[in-house]
């Protein structure tokens, strides 16, 4: 790159009667920010006159000796101006000095193309329509994982469940993507891996992310790879990484890896108490993974467990209640069979007069429901389906209540009616999806048929990931 010269590399020569003096300050040209800095010091260079560069040709008249008269000496101004007050950057010295001691990171291994691989152009829902619907009748569906019809646009993939064009959007944006970018980087391999967990392709999802801590691990020296995993890498992706042992089969595996990062997080807040915001960030951190570990627990059907981890969360710091973490461990009570425990969580809930209304409705219909008394359930949920009939999780509430009352037509035409008013939003629950099919094969014969049609509307709507098991279809 050529350098502007503000001036000839070759001076002019000076007038007469005036002898050269050497400037004696180095005077750099100017270079503008997008300019390397090794072309800037070869420009500098090159602006330097070395003597022999004035032409031998033309002579310079010396000037007439003069003595030199010493200045006068003056008085020190007592009213100059005082320079400004510099301005506050906002930045901690602490700041400023882990800025300092922040190591340079280039990893190239995270833009390598080998890193990635192919998603597949076929899901098990296509599979379904294939083996039960004609061709003609087949709604069409887009499996090749174009962004560009949403003009790469996130939001709209996303509320569309298109998560094979957002996985494929990530790669080609990660592999061209800088590799001193470390930190966009990883959130950009954070939102490849996550769409592939929702598309249920976790084989595929376990060996990239293996892939991508094996170049991380593979970072030094030591003190940035420490710093890497420390400051750098996103606190999702360790989340991520630990629920590959999960998906390998090992669920004890996975509680001891969501264990250690609680400790971390315990750690972390413990550490940063000076700080409210780090202290805030560590101490939400650690909730998020408690509720993880308590979800993993329900599933291995430990409900004590996980009430005993979630019943501290419901008063925050400053005796601040949550009356939706309150409800949801009555809940995990119910689903154990201890009806006086959930009793006195839902009487709490109830006596809370920061708790939603309806938060207190739907408490109220689901302890009727475990008491049998169904006719109470069902009028609790209709008046909550009075003031908001939105609420698609007490339509579907309702007809449970309506099923276990005998009156399953009734069921049916209360799912029905939720498809037909809002399919986009139906056809993601795959609960109300289940009940739905459900209630079709208790009704008749001809529940097969109306399977088939709901395959139809299903598939019209559904993104990717949908898990065909709650059609009730066999495939094979």
């Amino acid at each position: 790159m050529e350098l502007p010269r503000a001036a000839p590399l070759v001076s002019p020569p000076a007038p007469v009667g005036e002898p050269e003096v050497p400037d004696p300050f180095l005077r750099e040209p100017e270079v503008s920010s997008e300019d390397e800095p090794s072309d800037a010091s070869e420009g500098a260079h090159e602006d330097i006159v070395s003597p022999s560069a004035t032409p031998a040709a033309e002579e310079i008249t010396l000037a007439p000796f003069q003595p030199s008269i010493p200045p006068t000496p003056r008085s020190p101004n007592r009213n100059k101006s005082v320079p400004p007050t510099p301005v506050p950057t906002g930045r901690s010295e602490d700041e400023d000095e882990d800025e300092e001691e922040a190591p340079e990171l280039y990893i190239p291994g995270l833009t390598l193309p080998t890193m990635f691989l192919p998603i597949p152009n076929t899901d098990p829902l296509s599979t379904l329509l294939t083996k039960y619907i004609p061709p003609e009748k087949r709604p069409p569906r887009d499996l090749t994982g174009d962004y560009s019809r949403a003009g790469g646009e996130l939001h709209p993939l996303i509320m569309t469940n298109s998560w094979r064009a957002i996985a494929r959007q990530a790669r080609d944006r990660i592999v061209e993507a800088d590799p001193e970018e470390v930190a966009y980087i990883l959130s950009l391999w954070y939102l490849r891996l996550s769409s592939l967990a929702r598309m249920r392709l976790f084989n595929q999802t376990s060996a990239e992310c293996t892939n991508l801590f094996v170049v991380l691990h593979a970072v030094e020296p030591r003190e940035a790879r420490e710093y890497l995993f420390d400051r750098v890498l996103p606190f999702e992706l360790d989340v991520l990484h630990a629920k590959l042992r999960y998906w390998a089969g090992d669920h004890l595996g996975y509680l001891d890896a969501l264990a250690a990062l609680l400790s971390r997080c315990k750690r972390k807040a413990r550490a940063a108490r000076g700080d409210q915001v780090a202290h805030a960030m560590w101490t939400e951190r650690g909730t998020r993974v408690c509720l993880i570990i308590a979800s993993q627990l329900i599933e291995m059907r430990d409900y004590t467990a996980a009430a005993k981890i979630l019943e501290p969360l419901c008063v925050q710091a400053g005796g601040v209640s949550s009356p939706a973490l309150r409800s949801a461990v009555a809940r995990v009570y119910l689903q154990g069979g201890y009806v006086a425990m959930a009793a006195s969580h839902f009487a709490a809930v109830a006596e809370d007069p920061t708790a939603d209304p309806v938060q207190k409705g739907m408490n109220a219909a689901l302890f009727a429901s475990a008491e049998g008394d169904w006719p109470r359930a069902t009028a609790e949920l209709q008046r909550i389906l009075a003031a908001d009939p939105d609420n698609f999780v007490a339509t579907n509430n309702l007809a449970v209540a309506l099923l276990n009352q005998g009156r399953l037509q009734e069921a049916i035409q209360v799912l029905e009616d939720a498809l037909r008013t809002s399919p986009a939003t139906i056809v993601t629950a795959e609960p109300f999806l289940f009940n739905l099919s459900t209630l079709y094969e208790l009704r008749s014969a001809a529940g097969a048929d109306k399977k088939r049609d709901l395959l139809v509307e299903v598939a019209k709507w559904a993104g990717d990931g949908l898990r065909t098991t709650c059609l009730k279809l066999p495939t094979t």
